[in-house]
């Protein structure tokens, strides 16, 4: 057993699962940089690990979330189809243009989100979500997921981090919903990313692959839990500094 190999994935599935858990981050933001930047993984191999382990880690969130009754299955769904449609139309209109380094774009704006949640808190309530009509929730939900799968499909990057922005910024949802159903829709995303990378790039590393599951389910299924039973002021603050570490961490390792 390759004790440092074993390390690096233990501490890897600890940051995206607190990220997971708090905030619906993608585990890819936080697995990506450390297995390519520690173990000298493919990036390609390094994305299919991180996607696979978001599949658990965001299925076990949601689950807690949703007995929690802070889960919107019903605009989740809606936004999870145009979301997935339109990350294939945004990858395709990418292989059409020169390339631009986006690399940063998930790092600065996990950041600024964790800076956002510290200073300005979201402190939306149910009953406040509630006064928006069916219809129009509806609606939004679909604008909203084309525009995040569209950036997500062109850019590669910031999934998470653009439900969870959208979710509380523009359509108004209360901090521990606008989680729930962004790790619900992840579930499914994260899945489809993880099968694609297999079938393409073929089979990964068994023990990074297995470890970073492991260690970002533990982690996400202990941020949840916690996440759910905290008062709205402090799942912002601590939400907010999760996200101001990852980002800063992942940051320094991309300058490894």
């Amino acid at each position: 057993m390759d004790w440092f190999e074993l390390l690096i994935c233990f501490i890897a599935g600890m940051g995206a699962g607190l990220g997971t858990g708090f905030a619906g981050m993608s585990a890819a933001a936080v697995i990506t940089p450390m297995l390519v930047a520690f173990l000298g993984m493919p990036a390609y191999e390094a994305v299919g690990i991180a996607l696979a382990s978001d599949v658990l880690a965001s299925a076990v969130s949601a689950y807690t979330y949703g007995k929690n009754k802070n889960l919107d299955v019903k605009n989740g769904l809606v936004m999870m189809a145009a979301v997935l449609v339109f990350t294939m139309v945004g990858s395709f209109v990418a292989s059409l243009v020169p390339n631009t380094t986006m690399g940063s774009f998930s790092v600065v704006m996990t950041m600024f989100l964790g800076v956002k949640f510290i200073v300005r808190p979201v402190m939306t309530t149910k009953e406040k979500m509630a006064e928006t009509s069916e219809k129009k929730r509806f609606q939004q939900s679909v604008v909203c997921g084309v525009l995040i799968g569209f950036i997500c499909g062109f850019i590669g990057a910031g999934g998470g981090m653009m439900m969870l922005l959208i979710l509380t910024g523009v359509l108004g949802y209360e901090l521990k919903t606008a989680v729930g159903t962004s790790v619900f829709i992840m579930t499914f995303t994260a899945l489809t990313g993880a099968l694609s990378h297999f079938a393409i790039g073929g089979a990964p590393d068994w023990f990074c692959l297995v470890c970073c599951i492991v260690s970002t389910l533990v982690w996400a299924r202990i941020a949840a839990k916690f996440a759910n039973k905290a008062k709205p002021a402090t799942l912002n603050r601590v939400t907010g500094v999760i996200l101001v570490v990852l980002g800063a961490a992942v940051l320094l390792v991309g300058m490894v």
